[in-house]
């Protein structure tokens, strides 16, 4: 795909992106965020950051079945917008929900696994969208994928914590999970799957 294209596209994801927000924004200005607005928000964002994460974790399959790579340019954008929305999920749950009163906030994690599996989720998120620049691919080298490959204990921990707060109604977490499944298993048959004859013979 040619450079204007990605351009682009980029826009298109940037417009898409945002709307889920504009759409909140929209609803808490028209006081239409349901009878908990505080609980509507975190699952909106925390919904949306999970979103992108898996969206972002589709690149590389993607490129494994069909041979394209245009779309791993995309992976950056993608990953920055589910930090951004995983941020306004915690800010939520800090602020919004606990007003930063911080002994109250501490009793909440120790007495839901819940909420302490989305928080290790999260600070892991922390230094992917901190190293996601040039000069950090750069300066970290090799060690910049390694660093990045959390990215799978992350989007575990995410559909953990989001089976975790969901109490009757199973169906949403089973698709992301589903979905999850079939991401992390297209990687991990193309890694291990065994090399054609045509392939051996040339590596002979």
């Amino acid at each position: 795909m040619k450079k204007q294209h990605i351009v682009f596209v980029k826009a298109a994801i940037w417009l898409f992106a945002l709307l889920p927000l504009a759409r909140l924004i929209w609803l808490g200005v028209n006081d239409n965020l349901g009878a908990n607005p505080i609980e509507f928000i975190e699952h909106s964002t925390g919904t949306w950051a999970l979103v992108f994460l898996l969206i972002t974790l589709g690149m590389t399959p993607i490129r494994l079945l069909t041979g394209q790579v245009w779309q791993i340019q995309l992976r950056r954008v993608l990953g920055l917008f589910m930090f951004f929305y995983a941020c306004l999920h915690i800010i939520t749950y800090v602020w919004l929900d606990f007003v930063f009163m911080w002994d109250e906030l501490l009793i909440d994690v120790a007495k839901h696994p819940r909420i302490l599996v989305g928080f290790a989720a999260f600070l892991l998120a922390i230094p992917l969208a901190a190293t996601s620049n040039s000069y950090m691919i750069k300066r970290l080298k090799t060690n910049w994928k390694k660093l990045h490959q959390a990215v799978y204990l992350i989007a575990i921990l995410a559909v953990v914590h989001f089976w975790m707060l969901v109490k009757k109604d199973l169906t949403e977490p089973i698709y992301y999970a589903v979905v999850l499944i079939v991401l992390l298993g297209i990687r991990v048959y193309f890694k291990y799957k065994p090399l054609s004859k045509s392939k051996v013979i040339k590596a002979m």
